[in-house]
C-alpha cells in the first residue's frame, strides 16, 4: 500500500505542472469572467436579439478576454516561477511575443465588439497580427521537414492563410450557447493528446492553461448563457489553435503538426468553408437577377445558413444543437488519435472517416448549397445570350486540357505510391514528363479535345482508351530508350493505364452526372411546392430517354416532375431507370397513379391503335391528364408540309 501511495505521489509531483497550469487558469477564468460580463455591460457591449442571433435576451459580449487573461496569466507565472522552457525547443521570449500578439488579436476584437467594425478593417488587423506571427515569433510551415524547401514568401503566404482561416473559423461557428467554447476545448485536448502520443509532453503545457481557461467560461457560456465569447474571444481562440501546432516543432510529423489541428477544428473549418461557397454563389446569382451591383449580396453579408443554425432548426433545443456539434469534433479528434496508434495501417480508419464525412457533407449540402449551385448552372446555361455563357463555352477546351493534364499527374504519383517506388528529384524531373507528356499528345492525336462529352458514344470511350495505352506504349518506348528502365514497369505500365483512363472517364462524366444530380435536387424541393404537377410516364424505353433529357434540360422553367414510370415489360417491374421506379403494367396505371398522388400522365412510347385506345380510357378513368411524347420522323413536302 505504502508502495502504491509512493508511486501516485511521483506521479502527481511529475505531473504537477500539467495540472498547476489547467487548475490555475480554470480558477483565474472562473472568477474573471462574471467581472468582465458586467463590465462589457456598463460598457454597452450587449448582444440584443433580432432576425439573426439565436439569444432571446440581451447577453453581454466580448467574455472572451477573460478566457486571454487567465491563460496570459498562468502562462506568464509560469515562464517567471520555472526554470525550464513552457514550449519544447523555444525559448520563453518567443512566448511572450505570442501572448502580446494574443493581446492585439482581443484588441481588434473588443473594437468589434464595441463598434462593429467594418470587414475590410477587421480583415486587416487579423492580417496584420498573422504577420506579426510570421516574422516576430518565427511561426510557419517550414519547421516541419516536409515544407522544409518552400521559399520564404510562400511561407508567409501559407502562414497567414492558416491564422487568418482560423481565427474566422471560429469567429463564424461562435452562434449558440458553449458551441465556439466547447470546439475548443475539444480541439486543444485533440492537439495535447497528440503530443502526448508522439512524446513531447512538455509542450502540453500550454494546452493545459488553454483548456483551463476554456473549462472556466464554458460554466457562464453554456446554455443559457449569461455572457458570449464575441469577436474578442473566438478570435483568439482561432489564433491560439493556428499557432501553437506551428511552434511545437514536431518536424518529423507532418499529421501531428497539421492533420490533427485540421481535424479538431474540422467543424468550424468546414463551416467557413460552405459560408464561402454559399455566399460567393449567392452573389453572382443577384447579380445576375438585377442585372447590376446595386441592392445586390456580397461574399462579407451574414446569413442564417451556418452549421448550428441548420442543425438548431433540426433540434430546436441549443443544447441538443450544441452536443450534436461536440460529438462531430469528438469524432474527428479520435479519427486522428486511431491514426496515430495504427500508423502505417491508418488508410482503412481514413476511408471510414471520409464515407462518413462524404454523407454528412451531402446531406447538409444539399438543400443550400448544392441547390444555389443549381440554380446558377442552368441559369447560365439557358441564357444563350449572355458573355458568361460565351466565356463558358470558350473555356470548355482549357478546362479539359487543364484537368487532363493535373490527372496525368495525380496518377503518376498515386501509382508511385501504390508500387512504393520512391519519388526522388530525378524521377520528378526525368520519369514524369516521359509518362505524361507522350499520353497527352495521344489524347490530342485522338481528337479527345474537338469531341463533345456531353454527347459522347461508347466509340468516343474506345478511342480514349486506345490514346492512353497507346501514350503508355510510346512513353515505356523512350524510357527503354533513354536506358531508365526499371524493375516495376509492367505493373507500373498497366496500374498506370487504368487510373488514367477511369480519371478521364470520371471527368468526362461529371457534366451529365452533375446536371442529374442538381435535377434531382431541384425535384425533391418542387415535390414539397402544391402547384407542382407529379407526372407518371407510360413507357420506359428510348422515348421515355428522350423526355427525360428535355425535361432535365428545362427543369427551371417548368413546375412538373417524374414520380414513377409503368411499362408493359413485366421484367422491368421493380426496377429503376434514371433514378426512377417502374411500378408496374398499364393494368396497375389507377393504383399506382393513388399510391404515388399523380395528377398527369405522359405516354411516352409507341402503341397500336387499339392498346392507346385502352390506355386513354385507363387514364382517364385514373382522372389523368393526359399527354403524348414523340419523337420520330416523318416525311415533308417540297413546301415544307407534312405527308398523310
Amino acid at each position: 500500500m505504502m508502495q502504491f501511495l509512493a508511486n501516485l505521489w511521483g506521479v502527481l509531483g511529475k505531473t504537477a505542472p500539467y495540472w498547476g497550469l489547467f487548475l490555475g487558469a480554470f480558477a483565474l477564468g472562473y472568477v474573471l469572467t462574471p467581472l468582465v460580463r458586467e463590465l462589457s455591460r456598463a460598457c454597452g457591449m450587449v448582444d440584443k436579439p433580432n432576425a439573426r442571433r439565436i439569444n432571446k435576451v440581451p447577453t453581454p459580449r466580448g467574455g472572451g478576454v477573460a478566457v486571454f487573461l487567465a491563460v496570459s496569466a498562468v502562462v506568464a507565472a509560469y515562464m517567471c516561477i520555472a526554470d525550464a522552457p513552457l514550449l519544447q525547443n523555444h525559448p520563453n521570449a518567443i512566448v511572450w511575443r505570442l501572448i502580446a500578439l494574443s493581446g492585439a488579436i482581443v484588441a481588434v476584437g473588443l473594437a468589434d465588439d464595441k463598434f462593429s467594425l467594418p470587414p475590410v478593417v477587421k480583415l486587416a488587423g487579423q492580417v496584420a497580427v498573422a504577420l506579426g506571427a510570421f516574422f516576430w515569433c518565427g511561426v510557419g510551415f517550414r519547421a516541419m521537414s516536409f515544407f522544409a524547401d518552400i521559399p520564404a514568401w510562400l511561407d508567409c503566404i501559407m502562414t497567414v492563410l492558416w491564422i487568418v482561416g482560423a481565427i474566422n473559423a471560429f469567429n463564424l461557428i461562435d452562434g449558440l450557447d458553449g458551441l465556439a467554447t466547447g470546439l475548443a476545448l475539444i480541439a486543444v485536448v485533440g492537439m495535447g493528446g497528440s503530443l502526448a502520443f508522439i512524446g513531447s509532453p512538455q509542450s502540453m503545457l500550454v494546452h493545459c492553461a488553454f483548456a483551463g481557461g476554456c473549462l472556466a467560461f464554458l460554466r457562464y457560456n453554456f446554455n443559457p448563457a449569461s455572457v458570449f465569447l464575441g469577436d474578442a474571444g473566438s478570435m483568439f481562440i482561432g489564433f491560439f489553435l493556428s499557432t501553437v501546432p506551428l511552434l511545437m516543432k514536431s518536424g518529423d510529423s507532418l499529421f501531428v503538426s497539421i492533420g490533427v489541428p485540421l481535424l479538431a477544428m474540422g467543424v468550424p473549418i468546414f463551416d467557413t468553408s460552405l459560408a464561402i461557397i454559399r455566399r460567393s454563389i449567392r452573389a453572382v446569382l443577384s447579380r445576375e437577377q438585377n442585372g447590376s451591383d446595386e441592392g445586390n449580396t456580397h461574399v462579407m453579408q451574414a446569413d442564417t445558413d451556418h452549421l448550428h443554425h441548420r442543425i438548431l432548426r433540426q433540434f430546436v433545443s441549443q443544447k441538443k444543437a450544441a452536443f450534436a456539434l461536440y460529438g462531430l469534433a469528438a469524432f474527428l479528434v479520435a479519427v486522428g488519435f486511431g491514426a496515430l496508434a495504427l500508423r502505417d495501417r491508418a488508410a482503412g480508419l481514413f476511408i471510414v472517416a471520409f464515407v462518413v464525412a462524404v454523407v454528412i457533407i451531402v446531406r447538409d449540402m444539399r438543400r443550400v448549397e448544392l441547390w444555389d449551385a443549381g440554380r446558377l448552372l442552368n441559369a447560365v446555361a439557358r441564357d444563350k445570350n449572355t458573355a458568361v455563357r460565351r466565356r463558358t463555352a470558350l473555356l470548355a477546351t482549357p478546362f479539359y486540357v487543364t484537368m487532363d493534364v493535373l490527372l496525368l499527374i495525380a496518377a503518376w504519383f498515386f501509382s508511385m505510391l501504390v508500387l512504393s517506388l520512391k519519388i526522388t528529384p530525378h524521377a520528378l524531373h526525368t520519369r514524369m514528363p516521359l509518362v505524361v507528356v507522350p499520353v497527352f499528345f495521344a489524347l490530342v492525336f485522338f481528337r479527345s479535345y474537338s469531341t463533345v462529352w456531353a454527347r459522347a458514344r461508347i466509340s468516343n470511350y474506345v478511342r480514349l482508351a486506345l490514346a492512353v495505352v497507346l501514350g503508355v506504349l510510346v512513353s515505356d518506348a523512350v524510357t527503354i530508350l533513354m536506358h531508365y528502365p526499371h524493375s516495376h514497369m509492367i505493373a507500373f505500365t498497366c496500374l498506370y493505364s487504368q487510373n488514367v483512363f477511369i480519371a478521364l472517364v470520371a471527368v468526362r462524366f461529371a457534366r451529365p452526372v452533375l446536371r442529374d444530380t442538381f435535377y434531382l435536387l431541384d425535384c425533391s424541393r418542387q415535390l414539397a411546392a402544391p402547384a407542382t404537377s407529379r407526372l407518371l410516364v407510360y413507357g420506359a424505353g428510348i422515348r421515355y430517354d428522350a423526355f427525360r433529357r428535355e425535361l432535365v434540360r428545362s427543369a427551371s422553367r417548368n413546375n412538373r416532375v417524374i414520380v414513377g414510370i409503368i411499362d408493359d415489360d413485366l421484367l422491368l417491374r421493380g426496377h429503376y431507370i434514371g433514378g426512377i421506379k417502374v411500378h408496374g403494367t398499364l393494368a396497375h396505371a389507377k393504383s399506382v397513379a393513388r399510391e404515388l398522388q399523380a395528377d398527369a400522365v405522359v405516354i411516352a412510347c409507341q402503341l397500336t391503335p387499339t392498346r392507346l385506345k385502352l390506355a386513354l380510357n385507363v387514364f382517364k378513368a385514373a382522372g389523368l391528364k393526359i399527354s403524348m411524347w414523340n419523337c420520330e420522323e416523318k416525311e415533308m413536302t417540297g413546301n415544307g408540309e407534312v405527308q398523310s
